[in-house]
């Protein structure tokens, strides 16, 4: 992370990030600051949008967060899903939590956390972000 500043770190602009799981653990930190209302649809909306921002300027990064993708696809299994959602995972995360009782954002990372670990931690950038 970046230096603490009263006990917390310091916001980090986005050209100091160097991939998307980077700027997922700033979302972690100040989710107000960048998801809408706290929906993981807004944040499904983000992440598309930086995949296809990567590929329009030719970053070669991995992407697990396409629907159907390594992410989506850990999840329905995850989830004891029977097959996969056609509404993707921010949905499927936001229904879970609810019928949980907990915040759709906190079992986002949470589920995230569990993807990492079982992926071999935060994910290479190899690998491209095309779908």
């Amino acid at each position: 992370m970046t230096e603490p500043v009263a006990g917390r770190p310091r916001p980090r602009r986005p050209r100091e990030l160097s991939n998307v799981n980077e700027f997922l653990d700033e979302v972690r930190v100040r989710p107000g600051m960048w998801v809408r209302r706290s929906s993981l649809q807004h944040l499904d909306s983000i992440l598309t949008g930086y995949a296809v921002a990567s590929e329009i300027h030719g970053i070669d990064e991995r992407f697990d967060f396409w629907n159907g993708g390594p992410f989506s696809q850990w999840l329905w299994k995850r989830l004891s899903m029977a097959y996969p959602s056609a509404l993707g995972w921010a949905v499927e995360i936001e229904r879970a939590a609810e019928e949980a009782g907990t915040h759709p954002m906190e079992m986002f990372f949470s589920l995230l956390d569990e993807f990492r670990a079982e992926q071999g931690g935060s994910r290479s950038p190899e690998g491209g972000c095309s779908p």
